[in-house]
């Protein structure tokens, strides 16, 4: 069940209309998870500062069970990621960063519970 949040200071109106799905169907690929348990958010706009620099940039962070907890998963992970994000933003890599967060079932909840008792 990834969770995935695309922050960036690039105003909306600079964003491709296909992008919310895109991600989706790019992280249900990229983590080999089915694309009804992608969950996908971005936001726009906002007041952002990557090196000391406000000029345009993304922080993507991704959360997921069972997928993001390596070094060796997450390079390969990454490279995906910057691949799509450096086309549709069109934004060098200098000005992403992407952040993995590996979940456990018990910190997920859903339908009145957590995964884990699902």
């Amino acid at each position: 069940m990834p969770f995935v949040e695309l922050q960036t200071n690039l105003p909306a109106s600079q964003l491709p209309g296909d992008l919310l799905g895109k991600l989706c169907s790019e992280t249900a690929s990229i983590l080999s998870k089915p694309v009804e348990r992608v969950n996908v958010t971005i936001k726009s706009d906002l007041p952002m500062v990557i090196g000391g620099s406000q000029e345009p940039c993304a922080i993507l962070t991704v959360a997921s069970l069972e997928v993001v907890g390596s070094a060796e998963k997450n390079k390969e992970h990454s490279a995906k990621y910057f691949k799509l994000l450096t086309k549709e933003l069109k934004l060098g890599t200098d000005r992403i960063l992407i952040l993995f967060h590996p979940l456990e079932r018990w910190q997920i909840g859903k339908n009145g519970t957590v995964v884990t008792f699902l």
